[in-house]
């Protein structure tokens, strides 16, 4: 398989699960958890993160919110396995975005949120 950044063209910074855990904890970042609410009800949120479907309508307009509301802070994107956020970071880093994240292996990924064993919060 072939890295994000050369599929996509344009690298993007990535946390390991525990880096994002603790900068989360820290509120030195906003992690976003952009999977759908199946996936959300199936293994819960990762502590501290906010929910932001990326299929919901209004997606951008709902993360630029929030960026608004968290001034300063970077954005860090979770997903299943890491893939899709980086696919989003870099989709809004080439609309202007910057200071945007992806966290590696995701939720579910080896070497994900779950495989490390970092506490989850169950949704709704």
């Amino acid at each position: 398989m072939l890295p994000a950044s050369f599929v996509f063209g344009q690298s993007v910074p990535t946390l390991s699960p525990r880096e994002a855990y603790e900068a989360t904890q820290a509120k030195r970042i906003l992690l976003i958890d952009i999977r759908g609410t199946q996936e959300w009800a199936d293994t819960g949120l990762p502590q501290g993160a906010v929910a932001l479907d990326f299929d919901a309508p209004a997606f951008e307009v709902r993360i630029a919110a929030l960026r608004l509301d968290h001034p300063g802070k970077r954005i860090v994107l979770i997903d299943r396995t890491g893939a899709q956020a980086v696919a989003v970071a870099q989709k809004l880093g080439g609309r202007g975005w910057r200071d945007l994240a992806g966290v590696r292996g995701g939720m579910l990924g080896p070497g994900g949120w779950l495989a490390e064993k970092l506490p989850v919060s169950a949704y709704p």
